[in-house]
């Protein structure tokens, strides 16, 4: 039966237990504790005889979800399979405890109740005795649902007057495994083994002027591990220097939460943080070197953000990403060092440079010595420069959009024709009187609504894709620019030989004597190079095309 007819019987005195129906439930508990498990056993078995019992009635096998909390349906996996059956017509009626079982978010409520009605599936909230096949559910719906809402709101609040009140009564909140302390009923103590390693880290960084990285490679020299066995990653020796427990302060207010509902928190900034010393948080560094630590840390990373100056930090260089150890399958990063003669840009193993020369035995590999192998790789090549410059001018008109505006003005503009045709048929139901003047405006205003907020999408839409038709590639340009630049008067241009490089493979069984590649050219080539670095030049001791097919291919 459709939504029409059932509301039909229901007008002429039939109930609900006497339709014919294809009927299914749907429970859940928010925790998976014993007593909440045995309260799911409970729903499970009430609702299968319940249903079983009307001989109108086809029973559905139900839903049920264990362990997960209502105030959002994202986490609530046969919640939404319930959806997705619904939408498919596997059934025609869903039973429920109550509201707070589908979701506590009223919004969320009534969407999912006028979704499964749209589909022609009603729902009865049992205990709230809301039968939404009944035309006035929804005003009573929304009353119910709202006094959920407030329930998980005054719940949220009621944790933080907790979490408050713990923290003035002395207890310690937070992370139960804080490394370098041992914690038991919210009170901490001193591992002295761990807080060893904890004072090494500040000596190394504040005193010494180490950085995270070096810092990293030390302490798995040393043979220092995390309590799961790892390796001091950047990412966790960043975490300690920061954290002012480890100088005997307590640190809140860090984040906030936007929406008590959803969950989601924001970080806020420094200054909104509330800190002051804590006599129930034990020192492990003195206060002194904690703070010199954090005004070392916050000046580089400064000069970082400054330095990179708003561009993506990982390809800045033209070799970044290119050079790939097969060893252990990771990218080689760039490092810069300084000599009497000079500053030199070398490439190291991603490996390496956190874990140190035990962990990986790929040599270092300079700029200069890529740049020569491609000046010799190109200056082969440019016997074939048509063809070149043909195929970057392929690749380049090739290079898909990053955003298709065509197809986003489009999907923008059926939705505005749909919700015109509803405003039509909304109209209709007003003219036959089907329809109140109060509920046709309140609807017809809302549609309008969307219709604005649609058209100012799409507005912003053909302006971007106005700009894109303008800045459309001058090809002839491009054509002089490249016959200029693989010319290779003087020395390589080395931004243009990397955007032709695909990658550079460093083999295993490489040394610092005798370096060994594989670099690959996304116009098809693959050469194989051999050669010997030294303090002034690589000695080049075998350069090979071993591209499997033609020399050059046409993209």
């Amino acid at each position: 039966m459709d939504l029409l007819q059932i509301r039909r019987a229901l007008q002429q005195g039939r109930s609900i237990y006497d339709l014919s129906l294809r009927v299914t439930f749907y429970a859940r508990v928010s925790t998976d504790m014993d007593a909440q498990l045995n309260s799911l056993d409970n729903q499970v078995q009430y609702y299968t005889e319940l249903i079983q019992s009307n001989p109108n009635w086809i029973f559905v096998p139900g839903y049920i979800d264990e362990g997960i909390s209502g105030g959002t349906t994202k986490k609530r996996d046969d919640f939404n399979r319930m959806i997705a059956d619904a939408k498919a017509g596997r059934f025609d009626f869903i039973i429920t405890k109550e509201i707070s079982r589908f979701s506590r978010s009223t919004l969320d409520s009534i969407k999912y109740t006028q979704e499964l009605l749209e589909n022609n599936v009603g729902v009865l909230f049992q205990n709230d005795n809301i039968n939404t096949l009944d035309s006035d559910s929804e005003f009573r719906l929304v009353v119910m649902a709202g006094v959920a809402q407030d329930e998980i709101r005054k719940l949220s609040e009621r944790l933080k007057f907790g979490f408050r009140q713990a923290i003035k009564n002395g207890h310690v909140l937070g992370n139960d495994k804080l490394y370098g302390y041992d914690k038991k009923d919210c009170v901490l103590t001193i591992n002295q083994e761990e807080a060893e390693i904890i004072r090494r880290i500040f000596d190394l960084y504040a005193n010494q002027k180490l950085g995270t990285r070096s810092i990293s490679k030390k302490l798995t020299e040393m043979g220092y591990t995390s309590r799961e066995g790892n390796a001091f990653n950047t990412l966790t020796i960043r975490h300690i220097l920061e954290n002012p427990k480890y100088k005997g302060w307590y640190c809140g207010n860090k984040t906030t939460s936007i929406d008590y509902r959803t969950k989601k928190k924001a970080f806020l900034d420094e200054s909104e943080w509330i800190m002051y010393p804590d006599p129930t948080i034990p020192a492990i560094v003195p206060e002194e070197l904690w703070n010199r630590a954090n005004a070392l840390y916050k000046k580089r990373r400064e000069e970082m953000m400054a330095h990179s100056s708003g561009e993506s930090f990982h390809n800045r260089y033209p070799y970044s990403t290119k050079i790939i150890c097969e060893e252990h399958g990771t990218t080689f990063h760039r490092q810069v060092l300084e000599s009497s003669k000079g500053k030199k840009e070398v490439w190291q193993c991603k490996v390496y440079r956190t874990h140190g020369r035990a962990a990986c035995s790929a040599p270092q590999i300079r700029s200069s010595e890529l740049d020569l192998i491609l000046s010799m790789i190109f200056k082969e090549l440019m016997k074939d420069k048509q063809i070149i410059i043909d195929a970057l001018v392929t690749v380049l008109q090739s290079v898909p959009k990053e955003v298709d505006y065509g197809y986003q003005r489009r999907r923008i503009e059926n939705q505005i024709e749909e919700i015109n045709i509803k405003k039509d048929r909304l109209l209709d139901l007003s003219v036959a009187g089907a329809l109140r003047v109060e509920e046709f405006k309140q609807r017809n205003d809302a549609m309008n609504g969307q219709i604005r907020m649609l058209e100012t999408q799409l507005q912003a839409i053909r302006e971007e894709e106005a700009k894109c038709v303008d800045g459309q590639m001058n090809i002839g340009e491009i054509r002089r620019v490249l016959d200029q630049e693989l010319s290779f008067a003087g020395s390589i241009n080395t931004p243009l030989a990397a955007s032709i490089l695909e990658k550079i493979v460093v083999k295993k069984g490489s040394t610092k004597e005798e370096i060994h590649l594989d670099i690959y050219l996304k116009l098809g080539e693959r050469y194989e190079a051999v050669y010997a670095p030294s303090k002034t030049s690589a000695s080049i001791i075998r350069l090979k095309n071993t591209t499997p097919r033609q020399r050059i291919k046409r993209i």
